[in-house]
């Protein structure tokens, strides 16, 4: 297989100074228990994934686009009793961006989209600290599960290890995934408290509280042929984000 020039890690620095990339791209998992039947790596697998081949389809139509290696930590903070969850702390997050952030702005490369494929992180404040510091650089952030209608593809409900992410690694690495007969049924506690769960209210779950086996949703119904096609949408969606962010004039945005 050749050398992809939007992936960094394959990437050469001849083909680096051959490209100006407009856009980066930086992958954001996490490293945590996916229920009995998906491997800990899951959030990095599928962030991988997505970034890449939503970057090539960018790239094919002539959008500037680098993917940088994944991070494989994320916060996990409500698991920190859950055997090898590794937990990252938003303010070691806010370090490691703040060290790439000041690299693209030293450089002139424009603009940052991380895109993020573990539900405990969340970059928005981050991001607003950032911007302020390096108004040199357009920095975004989005989450890539999100990018297409769930509901089109699945029918059980979860966000984590259900019918969606497991679906996913059957498309992505049907090697990694156990027999669904191994697999937990996903079953989860939800807040006694009305606001909270309602979700108009937050607090972190504490995940060994609300779930026997880590997962929340049923994966029973996943399909590798689900996953391939909640892929597609995604990473179409995606790839034209970072198309049209290639193209944009980061001082006019609006209209």
């Amino acid at each position: 297989m050749s050398a992809r020039p939007y992936i960094l890690a394959e990437t050469t620095w001849k083909t680096v100074q051959e490209n100006a990339y407009q856009v980066v791209v930086l992958p954001w998992g996490a490293t945590e228990a996916h229920n009995y039947h998906l491997p800990y790596a899951t959030d990095n697998y599928q962030s991988d994934y997505v970034a890449a081949e939503a970057a090539r389809k960018a790239w094919e139509q002539g959008a500037k686009v680098v993917v940088l290696p994944c991070v494989p930590f994320g916060v996990n903070t409500g698991q920190l009793d859950i055997t090898l969850d590794i937990n990252m702390s938003p303010s070691t997050q806010l370090a490691l961006l703040r060290d790439v952030v000041q690299v693209l702005a030293r450089q002139g490369i424009p603009k940052l989209v991380i895109l993020n494929g573990h539900g405990g992180n969340d970059f928005r404040q981050i991001l607003r600290e950032l911007q302020a510091e390096f108004p040199t650089v357009f920095l975004s952030t989005l989450n890539w599960f999100k990018a297409a209608d769930r509901n089109r593809y699945f029918s059980a409900p979860g966000d984590h290890a259900d019918e969606l992410e497991t679906s996913v690694m059957q498309h992505i690495a049907p090697e990694l995934v156990r027999p669904l007969a191994e697999a937990g049924d996903g079953a989860s506690k939800e807040f006694r408290v009305a606001a909270l769960r309602q979700g108009w209210a937050w607090a972190q779950r504490e995940w060994s509280k609300v779930s026997a086996d880590t997962g929340v949703g049923n994966p029973a119904a996943a399909t590798a042929e689900k996953g391939q096609a909640f892929l597609e949408a995604v990473t179409t969606n995606i790839g034209q984000f970072l198309v049209e962010l290639a193209a944009a004039d980061p001082q006019d945005l609006y209209e």
